[in-house]
């Protein structure tokens, strides 16, 4: 509990909302997210391109991508193991990914996550996926998407049941060999029924994200759950495929990857999310995107002209998020979500329970 800690000053209550930030018990502390509210327009649902073949009107590419650790980050495999397997003083000790190199990994899956959670947000999109227990509060317009033939903006890109989506996510494999420790406090369940914020006139707020913080808490040795880590600075990087994207889906992918000046955001990646942990910022360091499919796909040999860096990339990049802005951005709920996802950051992790 924090007693009589000062309390952090509340957050705009945007779109009349209860706001996550206050409590009906004023020892505890703040909450450490807000949820951003769906759009009042009913989502756009479209026949999704196949894919047949490389469409001649739409883009493909290949996006390298650098991400850097800002607060400290925890993927989880879900197994514990002795510390000396993995070359730690601990006893027991909660895994990462690490390859034969004893480099860490980041999942393709969990970058997959998190990045189409964004999209979603700051599109006309549905959930992906949805709690049997608050099926019947969610607006039947968000329900995921179920037949193939009318997707949402998010699904049509990333996929849906019986659609494999245009993306392709490749694991992120760290720069560095080792690993860090950090010791994380327990971390409970969400209680959507004890909290106002989360329902407004019986029905779901929104979509619910963590806020950023200048640090992540690390309880120490004696007090907190001993987890492998990638500490402050690590870098990973990765690969992105796509194929058959429309410009303004290209574009809003770079927003969510916090391409985008006006609205610098940044990654929530892995676990200990409320306390800080996951924040992840993303450069894109160069495109693949063959000028002539067919000659590209009838030779070994990758063209020159194909890559694409410095000014020729930045201008790209931001044509392209501008076209997003045009067509396809909710400029409201990108509000809501800049706010919660602003990077850099001075906001400071809870440091109470919540």
């Amino acid at each position: 509990m924090t007693g009589n800690r000062p309390q952090r000053p509340q957050q705009p209550n945007r779109s009349n909302r209860p706001s996550s930030t206050s409590s009906s018990n004023p020892e505890l502390a703040p909450k450490p997210y807000e949820f951003v509210s769906f759009p009042k327009e009913r989502p756009n649902l479209q026949r999704p391109v196949g894919h047949h073949k490389y469409l001649s009107d739409r883009l493909h590419g290949t996006l390298h991508l650098t991400l850097k650790v800002q607060t400290s980050l925890h993927v989880s495999t879900g197994v514990v193991v002795m510390g000396s397997d993995i070359g730690s003083r601990i006893p027991l000790i909660k895994t990462m990914i690490q390859g034969v190199d004893q480099k860490l990994t980041i999942g393709g899956s969990s970058l997959k996550g998190c990045i189409r959670s964004v999209y979603e947000a700051i599109t006309n999109s549905t959930l992906a996926v949805v709690t049997p227990k608050y099926k019947s509060q969610i607006p039947t317009e968000r329900l995921p998407c179920r037949n193939k033939e009318e997707l949402c903006p998010a699904s049509r890109v990333f996929g849906a049941l019986d659609w494999q989506g245009l993306l392709d996510f490749n694991d992120a494999k760290c720069e560095s060999t080792g690993f860090s420790t950090g010791f994380m406090p327990s971390l409970y369940r969400p209680r959507p029924d004890e909290s106002s914020a989360y329902f407004i006139q019986g029905r779901v707020a929104g979509r619910k994200f963590y806020y950023h913080t200048i640090r992540a808490i690390d309880k120490g040795q004696n007090a907190g759950i001993p987890v492998q880590q990638a500490p402050r600075e690590y870098t990973f990087t990765t690969q992105l495929h796509f194929k058959n994207l429309l410009p303004e889906e290209l574009g809003t992918l770079f927003i969510v990857l916090g391409q985008d000046p006006k609205n610098p955001i940044a990654l929530k990646v892995g676990g200990g999310k409320p306390i800080g942990m996951g924040t992840m910022t993303v450069t894109v360091e160069k495109i693949l995107q063959a000028q002539n499919l067919k000659q590209r796909y009838s030779s070994y040999n990758l063209n020159d002209s194909d890559e694409m860096t410095g000014e020729k990339l930045k201008k790209f990049i931001q044509e392209k998020i501008q076209t997003a802005h045009s067509r396809l951005i909710q400029k409201p709920q990108l509000e809501e979500l800049t706010a919660v996802l602003r990077y850099p950051t001075d906001r400071e992790p809870p440091s109470g329970m919540y």
